[in-house]
């Protein structure tokens, strides 16, 4: 997390520390025990405690008093789900993808942007699926990812100042961009090209190419990608996939048109930005 991200996260009071607390119980992605919680929180033991029982109170976490674990709670789920329908891009992007993955052979992802970072909503495998991070619901950096960088690269200045403040530029392969300046110099490069690839910059073996879903008005709600490994393509293949990628996109950003969705990362009033 970086120092700007606490910063905001400290101004936010209860609420923002709670939410805190639940993005720790979820990231284990099973159940964890007060032992675990506490050593990846910066929270006293007590307030830490006192976060946990409210939220268990509350129904957004569950509490085992066998096992002495924490997990998400049923309510915490209807939310998620209530959000996944009415916020999210999947609904509408469904049979688009589904579409796409048939057309393309290869693993489909779909995504959007979350406090700079890749939410990934969807993901259709097909009939060669491949072992790799993303994941729906799975958050992931944007920095070395293709579909992260799609959608980096056609946001605003101000919007895509505040994104690049929020990246770790954590190396996670050699060919890892792990500083603005180099980000920033690829990101022009793919506004003017329109898609992005991912070059093994997250996970050795995987390559994507990517391309930003974008609103009437220009603004970005989402981004695809084509997944493949290089044992079996080359980002040259990969790259031929360009035109069913843009298809996808312009027919989901139609799509979105008359559902009201909400624009990602721009700004919805003059001086408000939404990254």
């Amino acid at each position: 997390m970086t120092a700007q991200r606490r910063e905001q996260q400290a101004g936010d009071g209860t609420i923002g520390k709670a939410v805190t607390v639940l993005d720790l119980v979820a990231g284990f992605e099973r159940p964890v025990r007060f032992n675990e919680l506490r050593e990846g929180s910066d929270y006293p033991k007590a307030t830490l405690y006192r976060l946990l029982q409210t939220l268990t109170n509350q129904g957004l976490l569950a509490f085992d008093p066998e096992r002495q674990t924490y997990a998400p709670g049923l309510r915490l789920m209807r939310l998620a789900h209530a959000a996944w329908e009415q916020a999210s891009l999947a609904p509408v992007a469904r049979p688009h993808l589904a579409r796409l993955a048939v057309q393309a052979g290869e693993t489909v992802h779909l995504a959007q942007l979350d406090a700079g970072q890749v939410l990934y909503v969807d993901k259709r495998v097909p009939s060669r699926p491949i072992e790799m991070f993303s994941q729906a619901g799975k958050v992931g950096p944007a920095h070395c990812t293709g579909v992260g960088k799609a959608m980096l690269a056609f946001l605003d200045a101000v919007a895509l100042d505040r994104a690049v403040a929020l990246q770790s530029f954590y190396r996670f392969t050699p060919h890892t961009l792990t500083d603005a300046e180099s980000l920033r110099a690829e990101l022009a490069e793919i506004r003017k090209r329109g898609y992005a690839f991912d070059r093994e910059e997250h996970e050795p073996g995987i390559i994507c190419v990517a391309m930003p879903i974008l609103s009437a008005r220009d603004r970005v709600i989402g981004a695809l990608s084509v997944t493949s490994v290089t044992a079996r393509k080359t980002l040259d293949e990969l790259e031929t996939m360009v035109p069913l990628l843009r298809e996808a996109a312009g027919r989901i950003s139609k799509d979105t048109e008359a559902w009201r969705f909400p624009d990602q990362g721009q700004a919805r009033d003059k001086g408000e930005s939404n990254v």
